[in-house]
């Protein structure tokens, strides 16, 4: 498990005021909970390998499919819309994990779309990372302007993920459970989701090679 100098605790905010102050309407953008030393990403599991996760601060255990890609997302509202506020199947568990900065600095640097990794002149097999940009989601599972970014891993970047860059993994499925219920009886008005900002990609490079656009926070 990696080592920074300061964990933060894993924080909510009002959904109205971030979607009035903070959040762009359109365009392509990582909304993400981070500091200078981390960012948090959202997954979503069966009990079995949720509890190991927790427990062993790290993934793995018999339930684990280290063949398979695993899919982050460090938007909590579209990590919502994908498992249904934890009611799919084998999706039931939500857990925010908080790897370093510098672990998803390097997930972004090696994103590639099909097009891209063909523009790259890549075959398949050179690809550790899968990119998608999908269309963002409010709450109730509207679909948005602005585009969401979830992040497929394979291989030598998912042990890396999966192992060497976690801070912490908290379960988040009660909390989940909370507001859905609270959306559902009352709208988004009362509604706390995670508190999120636009993460700025600073290499010039990284950007080019995903997409992202620049914002400005008003």
């Amino acid at each position: 498990m990696a080592q920074v100098a300061e964990k933060m605790p894993w924080k909510t905010e009002s959904y109205v005021s971030q979607v009035e102050q903070h959040w762009p309407r359109t365009g392509r953008h990582i909304l993400a909970q981070y500091d200078d030393n981390s960012v948090v990403v959202y997954q979503a599991f069966r009990a079995e390998i949720a509890e190991y996760a927790v427990k062993n601060q790290r993934f793995g255990g018999p339930h684990y499919k280290w063949g398979r890609m695993s899919w982050i997302k460090p938007n909590f509202l579209w990590m919502m819309y994908r498992c249904g506020w934890a009611s799919k199947q084998e999706q039931e568990r939500v857990l925010a994990v908080r790897i370093t900065r510098e672990g998803f600095d390097e997930i972004l640097a090696n994103a590639y779309t099909p097009k891209t990794q063909g523009e790259a002149g890549l075959s398949k097999a050179q690809i550790t990372v899968r990119l998608q940009w999908d269309p963002d989601h409010d709450p109730s599972g509207n679909s948005l302007p602005r585009r969401a970014i979830q992040l497929g891993l394979k291989g030598e970047t998912l042990s890396h993920y999966a192992q060497d860059w976690i801070v912490s993994i908290t379960d988040i499925t009660d909390f989940v459970h909370e507001q859905h219920n609270i959306l559902k009886n009352s709208g988004t008005k009362e509604l706390q989701v995670a508190a999120e900002r636009v993460y700025q990609v600073n290499d010039p490079k990284t950007k080019a090679l995903i997409g992202v656009e620049d914002w400005e926070s008003s």
